[in-house]
């Protein structure tokens, strides 16, 4: 599919921010892992297949990423922005008819939403777990950190200077994207436990957060789950992922 053309629009506090959209029926809101941008769902054939389905597919690039804008002032960063910059972007569209999906810090982002008042249809989660959600989570969000703080400053061949060397040839931006992290805030289960909305928990067969993927689902009063193919970072890319995604959409 080729690529959608960029539209913009402001958060509250005035930053300037991407989406692209697809398609046309009922809309369908995506938001993408940290350090990707809206492409993740273009480049492995899911927005297509969703506007397929009759679905009008809306990816914003997250705050810090993509083709938003990436400040460097960490007060445009404050606790939860990127939710809010979500709700900013239901709220700029006009829409109130919609589902709501994310992968990975998407997928916070959606937990955020529903919690701060978002009232999709349904919402999809992909790519977490209870832990992470709660904000006990160590591993991924520590080793972005060491990268985001330390660029070109590590060992050849180490994992970190892989990733060091993906971000620049990506052009992820390492200090915006070190703010976007210390935006994120943890939901604890009193809040998750009062999400009405039917919401799907997918998850990768090999990635490291399902082994509280159940958990978060059953934290939801109206959670399910789904298992595809992959570890975190290829089950994103699967089309069980996608089929997933409108098996549930289409119980609706």
């Amino acid at each position: 599919m080729p690529d959608p053309d960029v539209s913009y629009f402001s958060a509250h506090d005035g930053v300037r921010l991407a989406y692209r959209e697809v398609g046309r029926g009922r809309p369908l809101v995506l938001l993408h892992g940290i350090t990707g941008d809206s492409t993740m769902w273009l480049r492995h054939g899911h927005a297509e297949t969703f506007a397929a389905r009759g679905r009008r597919v809306i990816m914003p690039d997250l705050r810090g990423h993509g083709r938003s804008a990436k400040p460097h002032d960490a007060a445009c960063y404050p606790p939860d922005v990127l939710a809010a910059d979500g709700l900013a972007l239901l709220d700029q569209l006009a829409l109130d008819d919609y589902d709501l999906g994310g992968y990975s810090l998407g997928a916070r982002m959606v937990v955020r939403m529903l919690v701060r008042g978002a009232t999709p249809g349904r919402a999809v989660v992909a790519g977490q777990g209870l832990r992470e959600v709660l904000g006990l989570g160590g591993g991924a969000g520590s080793f972005l950190r060491r990268v985001f703080a330390g660029p070109g400053s590590f060992e050849p061949g180490s994992p970190e200077e892989q990733a060091d060397q993906w971000l620049r040839s990506s052009g992820a931006d390492p200090v915006a994207l070190l703010h976007v992290l210390d935006s994120v805030v943890p939901t604890p289960m009193g809040p998750l436990g009062r999400i009405p909305v039917p919401t799907l928990v997918v998850i990768g067969a090999d990635d490291e957060r399902a082994a509280t993927a159940d958990q978060l689902a059953a934290a939801l009063p109206r959670g399910t789950t789904a298992v595809v193919p992959g570890d975190h970072g290829t089950a994103a890319g699967t089309p069980e992922l996608a089929a997933a995604i409108l098996d549930f959409l289409a119980d609706h």
